[in-house]
């Protein structure tokens, strides 16, 4: 289990190469909840998601020789993103392998940054052509099976709680009483729910996956990681697996995981975008409707905290699910 003092060791090694992004309450959003809601801006770190922390983390703590050899990467699109800018930014080489079916927005911003991009024709055979080429002598920077990178993600769970009261007493009107955050693998909620047990343990942190990329639910429902058909068109959260690490830290440490359809995580986004007044993908409107669901299970007085982990998605791109759904 990742402890408080690795998170805090990890906002020291990462300070002054990622962005201390704000955290702010949003008048929008709460009128649309009907509860307070604060949130914390993910969508403009670096690269436009959490990602870049933990990829630094990760990156800082290589030894001179597998800085040489370069990294490797599997991504559904942000962490791929993070890694090849923050690498570039760090002299080292790196890969990053991704589906054929990443937005081509996240493709082009990997190319862009200079790392050798190696496409697949879906996340279970990125994962496997990234083992292989790990055991070529290339170092691993997993998405969220790696302690330094879960603490990296965590430092965005530190700034929330410096940021806010988030005592979860219903009666101090600064207080979080229930914290949200989006799952892929789950490195994001691990390094979060971690901090918020050692800070905050009055606050309740809920998970919260798309159908079609239910990693996180299918490894509850089974005792532990299974690999999932994946299906949704969120393909910053389609891991084909959690963890063991990540598991145990949900299992141990989160309230509940939610489960909300694609179209309600593409209405989000456009709730997002009129409510709030900023652009995020589908991995963080999934939030919105989530949101809705743990009011109705704590009441009104709750007091939400929105972890908005990114904002990699194309006007285009929200435009075509939208009206694959049937939004406006």
């Amino acid at each position: 289990m990742i402890g408080i003092d690795e998170i805090r060791e990890a906002a020291a090694t990462i300070a002054g190469h990622v962005v201390r992004t704000p955290t702010v309450p949003s008048p929008g959003l709460s009128e649309l909840l009907g509860v307070p809601v604060t949130t914390k801006l993910e969508l403009l770190q670096r690269t436009g998601s959490f990602k870049a922390r933990g990829a630094t983390a990760k990156l800082l703590a290589l030894t001179p020789a597998e800085r040489a050899a370069g990294v490797v990467a599997v991504s559904g699109g942000n962490h791929g993103i993070a890694l090849a800018h923050m690498a570039a930014a760090l002299h080292i080489k790196a890969t990053v392998v991704m589906a054929r079916s990443a937005p081509r927005r996240a493709i082009d911003l990997v190319e862009a940054a200079g790392a050798s991009l190696r496409l697949t024709d879906g996340m279970a055979e990125a994962f496997a052509l990234t083992e292989r080429l790990r055991e070529e002598g290339l170092t691993l920077v997993h998405p969220f099976d790696d302690p330094l990178v879960i603490a990296g993600q965590g430092t965005v769970g530190l700034e929330f709680v410096e940021d806010t009261r988030g005592t979860g007493d219903t009666d101090d009107p600064g207080a979080l009483t229930d914290v949200l955050v989006s799952i892929g693998g789950g490195g994001l909620i691990a390094g979060v729910a971690a901090v918020f047990e050692a800070l905050r343990p009055g606050v309740r942190v809920w998970g919260v996956e798309t159908v079609g990329a239910t990693a996180m639910t299918e490894a509850l429902a089974a005792g532990g990681p299974v690999t999932v058909p994946l299906s949704s068109v969120v393909t910053t959260l389609s891991a084909p697996s959690a963890s063991r690490l990540t598991y145990d830290h949900v299992t141990a440490l989160v309230e509940d995981v939610l489960v909300v359809p694609d179209a309600e995580a593409v209405q989000g986004v456009l709730d997002f975008a009129e409510h709030a007044k900023v652009w995020t993908e589908p991995a963080a409107g999934c939030l919105l409707p989530a949101a809705r669901q743990v009011r109705e299970r704590v009441g009104d007085g709750a007091r939400l905290g929105l972890v908005v982990c990114g904002g990699n998605a194309t006007t285009a791109d929200i435009t075509d699910w939208a009206r694959r759904f049937g939004l406006r």
